[in-house]
């Protein structure tokens, strides 16, 4: 029977190297595994790496023809663009289990011996050598670059006490204590955040990817060792902690750069993949395709705010915690009024706004401005944004008005709030109150029936104080943050307001 043709049943039975010649087994480098493997799922039609969005076109293909041409890889790009999940889907390429020799520390091919131990007891055993086998999901290491990271974490050092107890040099591999890299010896290595690791330590990797044999002070080893090196790094313009000696940037085969989502949509769908929502919630709140729009536009209004450091971008992490924090707010909502339901509210972006502050670096006008302003700043955008999608452009409709040339849809909103009216939004309000307070505005419930018929319900509620938070981003009305929620007035009087004070020498309100 072929070894091919085993199956993983067959292989956990074959438990020492004579059994092992007997099945057919050749020796395969890593990058011929993650090569061979990879051809087949392409011409099977198979998707390669499940659950990465975006890349279809541009990452993927790259990564697939760096393994095709058996390269070391760095992926370059600014934090939350999925490099490391890139990493760790890696090890699919991978054959499910590989002999090892038993009790060998750098996963020794029982047919290509590496270290002195695996050496010595196949001399002694010979064909009865102990064979074990390595799971793919083993074959994978993760080492974060910090400043701290020594040569002997990642290469190894020698060992004072086995040199002493053996009498043996610092020269002899027997006194090594191996690093982190040497144990990953048929396994995929990765390095995070390259360039954060110290130049002298960089260094220590030249021999490796290049030579294949390491050095412990001083004293060459030749160990061939079978590694798959992934790096990644921040553009060395943002990462002002280090960046990439040359050299070593040099023996590394591909650098691929990685990117946000191009579209809301995918950016949508990352989210949503991500967001780790309880079972509870999932019962208690229901949201809707205008929030999840929301949520994104945030973070693509974000990346192009002036505000906000472009150079250290705006990681994927904080709409999956925006989002996250959006329906806790909501599921809060709920248990404090004793509501078994609820459905979510623009309100509820209020608990957007620690995601915001949590996840962006300001440059110095927004760190002036302070994080929560930016962040409700942010919101604001988003919502004047998405806004344009549903209902009538409010600056057009101002345009119209001025010539006589429309009518103004928004008009008996507006008259309610000039005629001295205040409507105040509750971050915790119940949903009967939530509900009553909405349908007072004169216009706001006939707006709705006019634009969308077919909705009723919670989500007609939804749509109705929409229309507020868009009309005070248009500043038609305006918008005030209280202590427990949100006022919405008449714009003029809030000039008056000196808490509110907002000056635009274009704005001007209309009816």
């Amino acid at each position: 029977m072929s070894y091919k043709n085993l199956t993983s049943e067959d292989l956990l039975k074959i438990n020492t190297l004579s059994a092992l010649k007997a099945s057919g087994y050749k020796p395969k480098s890593i990058k011929d595994e993650l090569r061979e493997n990879l051809i087949l799922k392409i011409k099977n039609k198979e998707k390669v790496f499940e659950g990465i969005w975006g890349f279809e076109d541009t990452v993927i293909p790259d990564i697939e023809r760096a393994i095709l041409s058996q390269h070391h890889i760095n992926l370059l790009g600014l934090r939350g663009q999925a490099k490391t999940r890139i990493a760790r889907l890696m090890v699919n390429l991978l054959d499910e289990y590989v002999p090892v020799v038993k009790g060998s520390e750098l996963n020794d091919d029982p047919m290509q011996p590496l270290s002195r131990f695996a050496k010595d007891l196949i001399a002694e055993h010979g064909d009865l050598t102990p064979v074990t086998w390595l799971h793919r999901d083993d074959r994978y290491t993760e080492k974060l670059a910090t400043p701290d990271v020594s040569v002997a974490d990642l290469i190894g050092d020698a060992d004072p006490i086995k040199a002493a107890t053996l009498k043996l040099p610092y020269s002899d591999e027997r006194v090594v204590h191996f690093g982190l890299i040497p144990r990953s010896h048929r396994c995929i290595f990765v390095i995070n955040e390259l360039p954060d690791l110290q130049a002298r330590i960089q260094v220590s990797l030249f021999n490796i990817l290049q030579e294949g044999d390491i050095q412990i002070r001083g004293f060459k080893i030749r160990l061939p060792l079978d590694l798959q090196f992934v790096f990644t790094a921040n553009p060395e313009d943002y990462t002002n902690r280090g960046s990439i000696v040359t050299p070593l940037k040099d023996r590394i085969d591909s650098q691929i750069v990685t990117h946000y989502p191009k579209t809301l949509e995918i950016g949508k769908k990352i989210t949503l993949q991500e967001a780790k929502l309880k079972d509870g919630q999932e019962e208690i709140v229901t949201t809707n395709h205008i929030m999840d729009d929301l949520i994104e536009q945030i973070a693509i209004e974000a990346r192009a705010s002036e505000y906000v450091d472009a150079k250290s971008g705006v990681s994927a992490r904080m709409t999956i915690s925006a989002y996250e924090n959006l329906v806790s707010a909501s599921e809060r909502r709920a248990l404090l009024n004793g509501e078994d339901k609820t459905y979510v509210r623009v309100a509820d972006l209020i608990g957007v706004i620690p995601a915001v502050c949590g996840k962006v670096e300001l440059v110095y006008e927004g760190e002036v401005e302070g994080p929560v302003i930016v962040a409700q700043n942010l919101i604001g955008k988003a919502i004047r944004t998405q806004f344009l999608n549903y209902f009538p452009d409010p600056e057009k409709i101002k345009k119209a008005a001025k010539d006589k040339a429309g009518k103004n849809p928004y008009k008996p909103i507006i008259d309610w709030f000039m005629d001295g009216n205040t409507m105040d939004i509750l971050n915790d309000s119940s949903d009967s109150d939530y509900s009553a307070r909405l349908r007072t505005i004169d216009g706001l419930d006939d707006l709705i029936e006019k634009v969308y018929p077919q909705i009723q319900g919670r989500e007609k509620l939804f749509m109705m104080e929409f229309v507020l938070h868009g009309l005070s981003e248009f500043s038609i009305i305006s918008k005030k943050n209280l202590e427990k929620g949100l006022q919405f007035k008449d714009l003029t009087d809030s000039l008056f307001d000196l808490d509110n004070f907002k000056f635009d020498e274009d704005e001007e309100d209309f009816r």
